[in-house]
């Protein structure tokens, strides 16, 4: 009835579908991180950010970027940013900030 393929199709049809939505999910996050800034709600703030770094993690999965190398990445564009004298670092120390933060969880 199917072929050995109708399998993998279905998973890519799948695939497609779940990226559309983590998309969609990745816009409706930023609109209410938005709404909650307006409304200085911190509690929604927060769920906001939340959302928004878990939906790129999913996302980048789901394109197949494993969590690590997004870790990697991440770490490497902040050390990017310090060298380059980025404004929120040298202003603020912003990148820093969040370098050692991220640094120190892994221990």
């Amino acid at each position: 009835m199917f072929g050995p393929h109708h399998h993998q199709d279905t998973d890519i049809a799948k695939n497609i579908r779940v990226v559309e939505w983590l998309k969609a999910d990745l816009l409706a996050s930023l609109s209410a991180l938005f709404k909650a800034m307006l409304r200085g709600n911190e509690e929604r703030l927060l769920d906001a950010f939340s959302s928004i770094i878990i939906t790129c993690y999913v996302l980048g999965r789901r394109l197949g970027i494993s969590f690590t190398r997004m870790d990697l990445k991440l770490e490497s564009k902040l050390r990017q940013g310090i060298d380059e004298g980025h404004e929120m670092e040298r202003w603020y120390g912003d990148l820093s900030a969040l370098l050692a933060h991220l640094v120190e969880k892994k221990r």
